[in-house]
């Protein structure tokens, strides 16, 4: 076997005419110089020791055909560089030489070797000559850190995630000097660990956890932000390394105690990502930093360890408990979170906000009830939460762990104090957080404050100030809650939760929120164990009349006991029928002349709706016609009274209709009619003459209606004062008022009885016929045939004198087919009485 001496001596030998030609001119001859090298040293599998004595001469030249001008000469230089690295026993020697080439050549500050897929193999040979030398490295650190500098922000990404590798692979080797330059990385690592490549981003955020770990970590404030940005990156593997460099240096880092307030953040935030594998990891890095502090802090917690162990009472069942030195080191820590936290929720990304809801729900799980000292700055940050636009923020806050945690007697001296001095811009947060934390508070610890919750929900400034739906809605929410909760416990607060869900019904606009008002005013029901609504009804009326009382001098079209006063009397049924007195009392005051035109309108026009129902509403126990007559006189007639303006005319309609509905309904006895006539008559004919077609059209009908009830006992001078008004009301404008006009005159005649003389109230009887039979011509044939039948009615009244007019009439060539049949009609009567 030849010594390696002598073998080395025999392959330079060979080699030295192509060493000689690197230094020619010509490309040509360069080139093939160098590939003869090649192919007479790293090609032959010579051994390590020749390779070793072969390397030592030929190492100067190689680093000098780095600079060539031919990009090939330097692709094949670096390869049989990076070969003999990797092959010779001592490739350590080289560094005296191999690395101030590198340095200058990749280390300046601007790109001296153009060709990239060339910095990329350089670089790929610097990284071995760290995993093959090691700590020999160490005098080399300023040329290292140079190069590293330069290439992790090369244009070229694959040169920037092998310049990631090479820093890791640095950074363990040489731990001792390492940290020395080692913030010097760190801002050519910020600039590209937002790269749009995921790829050179996870190489960066690796990089960046060995540079942190094996430097002295002074940096980590500054890189702490750019890894929260991170957290949401779109790329799942980019999250995963946040998670492993975060989890890495929270077990590992020296001074990691110090830092334990921005650590914990960034890897929390993960148990909540939306990749389980992440989230798992994350959770299981978790765990191990909680046991290892609970290990380093045995004695300190000893104490602990013995005795909180157990979860508390009323612990959430879909959650797993926290280890105790996972909730020891958010607790220690909570202090510094909170702010941080309290900032990023209102943050103007969406995704910040986002995750930073979701870090606040594990913050309070492992908090537990030490949230109680730090409840102010929670509560505001979730008051904030719920206001965000993003409907996943608003989602992610679990306020409801505050009502696990914290006693309710702590929680509502705070919340139901900002309930009742709201934000002026979003103030249905408040009661949004109030039923998210009463939904998490245990029925036991809640049942002692149930009327203090209930009577601060009830109150007007609280459930009547504000009528925008969401907030209608979380107050819903509150009154809903406490129904889940405390089932049949409500009892003692039915008044205010009624008062409450008859407030929302009466503000609300939306349908869907009223359905849900009146199901919870079911379940309300159903917790008293009562049948229905109209028992609870029954219960609470007296102190609900009352309630509205209290307030009625100052009542207007805008307050919102006119709406509550229409749900209460609709809703109750025929329930309010027995307490008519007190609805009496209440419509006295605010429906007379001076009050609200609107508002006046609004509650006559309920009015007339239960009055036409009267036997299932108002009358439904019998009581309402006992107040009918001064319902008549002191509420109905004054409001009939004429006053200028479109808006009193709109009162004096709703007022007729609600007449119409009085005399229609059966809530008023025809004996009550008669007491009254004299009153009635007056205002109900002046309103024949009102510009309303509608006013006109409903007084014509309440006059009919009067007529049925009382016809046959009018005094004639009352009967002879209606029908003059009811005629000129068939050259009324509108065809709908005149056919109701003849209807109410065809029973006018009807209504006549014995009293009512011909022979004495001829004249009266003359003007009508003769008016009748002058529409006898109207165009409309329609309007022609009414008024026959009103005078085929008419006629056993006085048939001489009807007979008379209309041969008059015909007599004069005017519509002479209706005058024979009304003739004929005349006749056959007449013939009749002849016969009886």
């Amino acid at each position: 076997m030849i010594p390696s001496e002598h073998a080395s001596s025999e392959v330079l030998r060979g080699l030295t005419r192509h060493l000689n030609c690197l230094n020619e001119d010509n490309k040509a001859t360069r080139k093939r110089a160098i590939e003869q090298i090649k192919k007479e040293t790293i090609d032959k599998n010579l051994s390590s020791g020749v390779l070793q004595e072969v390397f030592t001469v030929l190492l100067k030249p190689l680093l000098k055909c780095l600079s060539d001008p031919m990009e090939k000469c330097r692709e094949t230089a670096i390869t049989i560089l990076l070969e003999f690295i990797r092959c010779v026993p001592r490739p350590e020697e080289s560094l005296p030489y191999l690395m101030p080439c590198l340095a200058q050549r990749f280390g300046e500050k601007d790109i001296v070797e153009s060709a990239e897929e060339l910095r990329l193999s350089a670089l790929e040979m610097l990284t071995l000559t760290v995993e093959v030398c090691g700590k020999h490295l160490a005098p080399y650190l300023n040329e290292m850190i140079n190069i590293l500098q330069r290439s992790i922000i090369d244009p070229f990404p694959d040169v920037k995630r092998e310049s990631c590798k090479c820093t890791i692979q640095f950074a363990k080797s040489v731990p001792e000097h390492f940290h020395m330059q080692a913030e010097s990385l760190v801002q050519p690592l910020m600039q590209t660990v937002s790269h749009q490549h995921s790829r050179v981003r996870v190489s960066v955020i690796e990089a960046t956890g060995a540079v942190i770990q094996y430097g002295t970590g002074k940096n980590l404030n500054d890189v702490a932000s750019h890894l929260a940005q991170r957290l949401f990156d779109d790329s799942p593997q980019v999250r995963k390394a946040v998670t492993v460099v975060v989890g890495d240096w929270l077990l590992h880092l020296r001074d990691r105690y110090s830092y334990f307030h921005t650590l914990i953040p960034l890897l929390l935030t993960n148990i909540s990502d939306d990749i389980p594998e992440i989230k798992l990891l994350a959770s299981d890095l978790w765990w191990q930093v909680g046991a290892q502090w609970e290990k380093e802090n045995e004695e300190d917690i000893k104490d602990k360890m013995d005795f909180l162990l157990t979860p508390p009472p009323f612990y959430p069942s879909e959650v797993t408990r926290p280890g105790l030195g996972c909730r020891e080191l958010v607790v220690r820590n909570l202090s510094r979170l909170v702010p941080a936290i309290t900032h990023d929720v209102t943050d103007w990304l969406v995704a910040t906000r986002v995750r930073t809801s979701q870090l606040l729900s594990v913050l309070l799980l492992h908090a537990e009830d030490h949230c109680t000292q730090h409840l102010q700055p929670l509560l505001a940050m979730l008051y904030r939460a719920c206001t965000d636009t993003e409907k996943d923020v608003v989602n992610n806050v679990t306020a409801k762990l505050l009502g696990t945690f914290v006693p309710p007697a702590v929680f509502l001296r705070l919340m139901l104090d900002h309930v009742t001095s709201p934000s002026a811009s979003h103030p249905w947060a408040h009661l949004m957080v109030l039923a998210a934390v009463l939904r998490g508070c245990p029925k036991p610890l809640l049942k002692p404050h149930l009327e203090e919750v209930a009577n601060t929900l009830a109150r007007q400034d609280v459930c009547q100030e504000y009528t925008q739906v969401v907030y209608l809605e979380q107050l819903l929410a509150c009154v809903e809650v406490l129904l889940d909760q405390c089932d049949s416990e409500c009892s003692c607060i039915s008044l205010q939760l009624l008062k409450i869900l008859v407030t929302i019904q009466s503000l609300s606009t939306e349908p869907q929120l009223t359905e849900k008002a009146v199901d919870s005013l079911h379940v309300l029901c159903k917790v008293q164990s009562l049948d229905s609504p109209e028992q609870l009804y029954r219960v609470h009326m007296e102190q609900l009349m009352g309630w509205l009382s209290a307030s009625i001098h100052s009542w207007s079209s805008y307050s919102p006991e006119r709406l509550q006063l229409h749900v209460i009397v609709t809703q109750s049924g025929p329930v309010i029928g027995e307490f008519v007195s007190h609805l009496m009392q209440i419509l006295l005051k605010c429906l007379q002349p001076e009050k609200d035109p609107e508002m006046k309108m609004s509650i006559l026009t309920m009015l007339a709706k239960l009055l036409l129902e009267a036997p299932k509403t108002l009358d439904s126990q019998g009581h309402f016609q006992e107040h009918s007559e001064r319902f008549l006189c002191d509420i109905l007639l004054p409001n009939l009274v004429w006053r200028a303006g479109r808006t009193a005319a709109a009162v004096r309609t709703a007022a007729i209709s609600c007449l119409l509905a009085l005399l229609h309904g059966g809530a008023i006895t025809p004996a009550q009619v008669l007491c009254v006539e004299e009153k009635l008559s007056p205002p109900l004919l002046s309103a024949l003459e009102e510009d309303s077609q509608m006013a006109r059209l409903l007084t014509c009908r309440s006059v009919s209606a009067m007529i049925k009830l009382v016809g046959p006992s009018l005094h004639p001078e009352a009967l002879n004062k209606i029908y003059p008004e009811l005629l000129k009301r068939l050259d009324d404008s509108s065809e709908e008022v005149r056919a109701v006009a003849l209807e109410a005159l065809g029973l006018w005649f009807s209504g006549l009885s014995k009293e009512y003389s011909p022979e004495l109230c001829a004249g009266h009887l003359q003007f009508i016929f003769q008016q009748l039979l002058l529409h006898l011509d109207d165009p409309d044939s329609a309007v022609q045939d009414q008024v026959l039948e009103v005078l085929k009615k008419g006629s056993p009244v006085h048939l001489s004198l009807l007979k008379t007019e209309t041969e008059a009439v015909r007599d004069k060539q005017r519509c002479p087919m209706y005058c024979d049949r009304l003739l004929e009609h005349i006749l056959s009567l007449t013939t009749q009485q002849s016969t009886e």
